[in-house]
């Protein structure tokens, strides 16, 4: 009809009583060796590439992209998508002040950048009964076998915490650091997924280091970052009044509370 009757696509496909689709489809009898050619020498060259990678590229020789990702679906060259990592339930816990010293520690990230525009990240530690700043580790990456090591640093100067209350960033649902609480007897309280004021402490405890150090210098080494850092800490602990704790320094609040 279209050929002899030069009528349209859809007349004639209304006519026929037959999907558009149908018009469009690819004949069970046409090679596709030719796509198959094409879409192997590009995959062999860009191993992980998908298609919208590959379409731009191969459609030059004259494929139309329904034929060509057709081809390529037949292929099995669909690259699979990594799933995100299930996480199990979070019950949500209160936030409340510990009763001593070394009951309740907050952990938690922070990101920032040199004047390079080389970026860094900070892993802080806090004492929830008196919001001391126990240790802020300072690198361009901290894996969690890097966030184990500091904790027992730590631990070997202050004592073990009963528990730590932490999000659900990678490092802190590892099987790394789950197996390291376990061996020592801590326990790893999750907030839940969206809910950064379930570990209300330390999210105000991050503002203070961001308005107070970050955003206060510029940095060019990492060096630089760490002295600043420690010089900061011993201001926080020692001088830095809080009103929670009746503006007395954490330190203060912790002499004040053992007598």
């Amino acid at each position: 009809m279209v050929a002899e009757h030069g009528i349209s696509v859809r007349q004639a496909c209304r006519a026929a009583r037959l999907a558009r689709s149908a018009y469009y489809a690819p004949a069970a009898v046409k090679n596709d060796g030719p796509e198959i050619a094409a879409i192997q020498a590009y995959i062999a060259q860009n191993e992980q590439h998908g298609f919208d990678k590959l379409y731009p590229v191969v459609r030059r020789q004259g494929f139309g992209k329904c034929r060509l990702y057709r081809v390529y679906k037949a292929l099995r060259l669909n690259i699979k998508r990594r799933g995100k990592k299930r996480l199990p339930a979070r019950i949500r816990t209160p936030l409340s002040v510990p009763n001593w010293p070394n009951e309740v520690w907050s952990v938690d990230f922070m990101s920032d950048a040199l004047w390079s525009g080389r970026r860094f990240r900070t892993f802080n530690v806090i004492d929830d009964f008196n919001r001391e700043a126990l240790r802020i580790e300072v690198d361009s990456n901290l894996p969690a076998r890097r966030i184990v090591r500091a904790l027992e640093q730590l631990i070997e100067l202050r004592g073990k915490p009963l528990k730590l209350r932490m999000d659900n960033g990678p490092e802190l649902i590892s099987d790394t650091l789950a197996s390291w609480a376990k061996s020592h007897g801590i326990e790893l309280l999750f907030i839940q997924p969206g809910r950064p004021m379930q570990n209300g402490y330390i999210e105000r405890f991050n503002r203070t280091y961001r308005q107070e150090v970050l955003n206060a210098y510029v940095f060019e080494t990492l060096g630089e970052v760490r002295r600043m850092t420690a010089e900061w800490i011993v201001r926080y602990n020692e001088q830095r009044p809080h009103e929670s704790l009746g503006d007395l320094s954490p330190r203060h609040y912790l002499m004040a509370k053992s007598l």
